[in-house]
């Protein structure tokens, strides 16, 4: 279980699309809005890997053009994002009434279109559920201990976020964040196909 633990916090913890997003949103919108965010991508992806273990995983080795086609609308759709974030005029960090962050179920949402997030339900799967009579179970308490541990990996993201926003006050300084973040989602997009 140690080791089990150690990889999730090693895949939770480092620069992803959804951790980038999340110190985004929490620098635009502040910690509190960010929360739901958080609880919906940790939610997402435990199911991701509940969905994996109980048979998807299963289906999409069988499939392998289906799997690569999933992964590469994923990558499509983290580097367009990547490019409106990037693309995004300067400005202070004054949200409009009517702009929202991404919310509970953006970020679970997320999790379906996240490569990184594909990779780890995967690894997690065939690394750490066992076979046998027990799979079933061990795959609902992986999926468990994995939401656990990528909460406050998350939260830890978004207090950069917060601690973020209090530095890049001006407009200029605020572009230069999101264009810097939007760098670092595509090149984590890419990278977890790539490697």
């Amino acid at each position: 279980m140690l080791s089990f633990i150690l990889f999730a916090f090693v895949a939770s913890i480092t620069p992803g699309p959804t951790n980038i997003l999340v110190l985004s949103n929490s620098a635009r919108y502040g910690l509190k809005a960010t929360l739901p965010i958080i609880l919906g991508a940790c939610v997402g992806a435990a199911g991701l890997v509940l969905l994996v273990g109980t048979g998807l995983g299963q289906s999409l080795a069988h499939w392998p053009n289906v799997q690569m086609a999933l992964q590469w609308m994923g990558v499509a759709w983290l580097s367009y994002l990547a490019c409106q974030i990037f693309r995004a005029p300067a400005q202070a960090i004054e949200v409009a009434a009517s702009e929202k962050p991404l919310g509970l179920i953006g970020g679970a949402s997320l999790q379906l279109i996240n490569p990184k997030t594909w990779m780890m339900a995967l690894a997690v799967v065939s690394v750490f559920a066992g076979h046998g009579a027990e799979r079933h179970s061990q795959v609902v308490y992986l999926s468990l201990v994995f939401c656990l541990i990528s909460m406050p990996c998350l939260g830890t993201w978004a207090l950069l976020g917060a601690g973020a926003s209090r530095v890049f006050r001006s407009a200029t300084a605020m572009q230069r964040l999101n264009q810097g973040m939007a760098l670092l989602l595509l090149v984590a997009t890419w990278l977890s196909v790539l490697v």
